[in-house]
């Protein structure tokens, strides 16, 4: 099956994430899951890290598109939680391309949306949720700094 333009630019995105982020847990370098792999998208090569990847072309906000809904609530009724999040921001800014990648290590359920969206196949409605960041403190991951470097992007 063909990927979509999304999905295609999803994929570029945490290839980006690999190449320039190391595991925010033991600093070895991460690697990308197979493609379908639910709620996570990359692993750590060392250590049993695992997050989702998020890639938006945007300035840093604090809603973004999540997934589908059931998965999320299949690993909620099960008691895990959710995986880490991060998420890669690219935009320009006067004319200058900026990059961002921000990491949010613990992802509370109140932090979802429900969302419905139509399947474009079937046109039924599909549950989805989005990520509410709002309140959530992430690390920045790149550009490189300090580990625990705070976001001014996102600060009120």
């Amino acid at each position: 099956m063909a990927m979509t333009r999304r999905q295609k630019g999803g994929e570029r995105g945490e290839i980006e994430v690999v190449k320039n982020v190391d595991c925010p847990n033991c600093g070895q370098k991460l690697r990308c899951l197979p493609r379908g792999t639910p709620l996570v998208d990359v692993q750590c090569k060392r250590c049993i890290f695992r997050a989702q990847i998020k890639t938006n072309n945007c300035k840093p906000k604090n809603e973004i598109f999540g997934a589908g809904l059931e998965i999320v609530r299949k690993i909620h009724r099960a008691g895990y939680m959710l995986p880490p999040l991060i998420v890669s921001f690219k935009w320009k800014e006067k004319g200058k391309p900026r990059w961002t990648i921000l990491f949010y290590p613990f992802i509370p359920m109140r932090s979802l949306s429900k969302k419905d969206h139509k399947d474009k196949r079937s046109g039924k409605p599909y549950p989805m949720f989005n990520y509410k960041l709002h309140g959530l403190q992430p690390l920045v991951l790149y550009p490189k700094k300090r580990m625990g470097t705070r976001c001014p992007v996102l600060e009120d």
